[in-house]
């Protein structure tokens, strides 16, 4: 498996855990969905002290999340959730205490840490036999769960220690498809770009971020396929068992 390919690195999200497959979980717990629960603990933690209605926190924000959205999309930057999190108490016109908003913030980023996502059948296997071959590296966005969370799921599993390198757009201070978020990764890893292959489910972000530096991008639709005809992906994969001769391909 020597060749011109020298690390991967994978996206999580819809790539090695399934978004949203804690949902059912949540549901069987008897507990809301989780854009209902953080509107729900914002709207707790202001009633302590004076109290808000439902529909003015949903409104404000349902506001912040459209523009979190439009700024992750457009501009390749993703808020922390602190920052999100400051914006709908200001938009509220509201004040919390620091440790109270820490809690709050806290609650909001380890929530898929209570009820946690599943990994994408074969990825495990995956992990292991390309760790014996090529450096492996994460490079993730960070929507709710920060890279500090992001890494409590992976070790959990007894995937951390087979990442080299970990780039997340909340410790890195941009997001995909951005330049910076993968030229951090080839870097770290001290090789060329095109030296490396990224994995990743969605176009825009995956495929064309790792292209526009150079590297090699796979389409993953084993969790979700995002119009996957038309892609500008070296190769696409629905299987992980797949993944390994892909790859061989791209050494030749």
């Amino acid at each position: 498996m020597a060749g011109k390919i020298k690390a991967i690195t994978f996206d999580l999200w819809d790539t090695v855990f399934i978004d949203d497959s804690d949902e059912p979980k949540r549901k069987a717990a008897d507990r809301h969905p989780k854009p209902v629960e953080r509107r729900q603990l914002v709207k707790e933690f202001l009633d302590r002290h004076v109290p808000v209605s439902r529909e003015i926190v949903n409104a404000v924000y349902d506001t912040v999340d459209a523009a979190f959205k439009k700024v992750w999309h457009d501009q390749h930057f993703t808020w922390r959730v602190a920052d999100r999190l400051a914006i709908i108490l200001q938009g509220l016109g509201r004040t919390l205490p620091e440790n109270e908003f820490n809690e709050l913030v806290r609650l909001h980023e380890e929530m898929e840490l209570e009820f946690r996502p599943d990994f994408v059948p074969g990825v495990h296997d995956a992990i292991k036999t390309l760790h014996q071959h090529y450096k492996l590296g994460v490079i993730s966005d960070a929507i709710f769960s920060p890279g500090r969370a992001l890494r409590i799921l992976l070790r959990d599993e007894g995937l951390l220690d087979y990442f080299d390198i970990f780039v997340f757009s909340d410790e890195i201070g941009c997001s995909k498809p951005e330049e910076r978020i993968f030229r951090a990764a080839f870097d770290r890893f001290n090789i060329e770009p095109q030296e490396l292959v990224h994995l990743g489910d969605r176009e825009h972000n995956d495929i064309k971020g790792a292209h526009r530096i150079g590297a090699h991008a796979i389409l993953c639709t084993a969790a979700i396929d995002r119009r996957s005809n038309g892609t500008e992906a070296e190769a696409v994969f629905n299987n992980y068992r797949q993944l390994a001769e892909i790859i061989d391909t791209l050494n030749f």
